[in-house]
């Protein structure tokens, strides 16, 4: 059994409201995450009858009191006063085997107080994405929300057209986002405002508490998750695809797999929204995105924080300013990685503008040109560098950048830079076309592919056969362009 508690339910209304889960015809169990639910605190899995009953809402798990959460945000630039969990309802959090407290929460479990005239369900494709995505980015260390359990609600839910149903069940350090902020401080609540500042300092930044300072401290820590988050996104030329501020989270984890997607031919300017026809969130401008959100936050906080006038608007600045250096840090730290180079190495980002101008200019699949890079860096073989350089359209501007590039490495040898190379440089993602490909074969019936794409994307560096299967780039025929989120 899952322990919950339920630490937001003290905060005040209307930051929540008490919903039911509405029933579905026939719940199914697709998937269940059983390794996560051990470290959850369940040490006896129950048979997969009750799990889809829990999971879809028909049932609610021993101790759970559902509740939709209230948030405001700023989509494409546009603010909404009131947003919400529309489809979702948290059960209730639990205190994880490592002491940290955890939300689980239904995603596509009914109408709520903030559905806004939808139907607070979720078709199944959106569903196996997060699924799929939010457990590489886990495997990957990147600071994310988990997936428990997928499942199907044998419902049909209209968007374009009729599409099976299913529940998602997400864990997250906590879904308090900037747009929670902006929920209670659109309504001019400051008490709201503070009791949700000293509750995300408590759960969160428990450091902040003692600082000259709480709130501004709370700022400076916030900025510095997210940095560091877009840096690994960038890093894996992962695509959030919806950067509002509801779905940029204060506990600094990836949260709200939408349309997102990882980048395939590398552009510095890709975008696979199908609602972003202005590329706001294209690749290449998420940091500047994430350093606007959290302008957005900082807004939200002044009321709270010592100083006031000029003083307290200079503070903020400053601390939204920091982003850039924080970012600049991390980003070089992966730069670094991903060639192979020491830490302290001048030659890694240089290096990597200027592969990165290669893989632009020369058409190359980003995931694929460091997972052979990673390869040619532990042989030195011809072989490799042979592989390496059909990846681009131009081989011969490659190979005097590979020239450069070894010298760099040859004054940064060392196995551990090799280990930290593949560390960096998975083999497998997942795909669009692979993830598009399970999709459509789950609306048949079949979720074998599911199952088999799950494993892999897991253990993203596993060299095995199946895997290099699973790794190869789209072909033509085979690209995803445009992904869709499903509300």
């Amino acid at each position: 059994m899952l322990s919950f508690e339920h630490q937001f339910a003290t905060l005040p209304e209307p930051l929540w409201m008490a919903c039911q889960p509405t029933p579905v015809n026939q719940p199914t169990l697709i998937v269940f995450n059983q390794r996560l639910a051990e470290t959850l605190g369940m040490e006896v899995k129950p048979d997969d009858a009750t799990l889809a009953q829990w999971f879809s809402g028909n049932q609610l798990p021993p101790g759970a009191e559902p509740r939709a959460l209230g948030y405001a945000g700023h989509q494409f630039g546009n603010f909404v006063p009131q947003l919400g969990d529309g489809r979702a309802l948290l059960l209730g959090e639990v205190i994880d085997q490592h002491g940290i407290r955890r939300d689980v929460q239904l995603k596509g479990s009914g109408r709520t107080p903030f559905s806004r005239g939808g139907d607070g369900r979720s078709p199944l494709g959106p569903v196996l994405r997060e699924y799929l995505v939010s457990e590489f980015m886990a495997a990957m260390g990147v600071p994310t929300t988990r997936a428990l359990a997928a499942v199907s609600t044998g419902e049909r839910v209209v968007r374009q057209l009729p599409e099976p149903g299913a529940v998602f069940t997400r864990v997250a350090s906590s879904h308090i986002r900037v747009g929670t902020f902006q929920f209670a401080a659109v309504r001019r609540d400051e008490a709201a405002l503070k009791a949700l500042a000293d509750h995300v300092i408590a759960r969160h930044y428990p450091e902040a508490a003692s600082a000259d300072d709480p709130y501004l401290a709370l700022l400076e820590a916030v900025v510095a998750r997210q940095a560091a988050l877009v840096a690994r996104w960038m890093s894996l030329g992962f695509i959030h695809g919806v950067m509002n501020t509801d779905n940029c989270s204060i506990a600094g984890e990836t949260i709200d797999y939408g349309p997102c997607a990882f980048m395939e031919q590398f552009d510095p300017q890709k975008v696979f929204s199908s609602i972003d026809q202005g590329k706001r969130y294209a690749f290449d401008n998420q940091p500047a995105i994430a350093q606007w959100n959290l302008a957005r936050f900082a807004e939200t906080l002044l009321p709270l924080m010592r100083e006031e006038g000029d003083t307290v608007v200079e503070q903020a600045t400053d601390a939204i300013r920091h982003f850039e250096y924080l970012f600049d840090v991390e980003q070089c730290r992966l730069h670094a990685d991903k060639l192979g180079l020491a830490p302290e190495s001048d030659q890694a980002d240089p290096l990597m503008k200027a592969l990165k101008s290669q893989m632009h200019q020369g058409r190359m699949d980003m995931t694929a040109t460091f997972d052979a890079l990673t390869h040619y860096a532990s042989t030195s073989s011809e072989l490799h560098k042979e592989a390496l350089l059909a990846l681009t359209t131009q081989p011969n501007e490659l190979a005097a950048w590979l020239d450069q590039w070894q010298a760099a490495q040859l004054a940064s040898q060392g196995s551990e830079r090799l280990d930290a190379m593949r560390r960096a440089n998975p083999v497998v993602i997942p795909r669009n076309h692979r993830v598009q490909e399970v999709i459509d074969a789950a609306y048949e019936g079949d979720f074998a592919p599911f199952h088999t794409l799950l494993a892999a994307v897991t253990q993203p560096f596993d060299e095995s056969a199946e895997a290099r299967r699973l790794a190869a780039p789209a072909t033509e025929n085979e690209q995803v362009l445009r992904t869709f989120c499903g509300t």
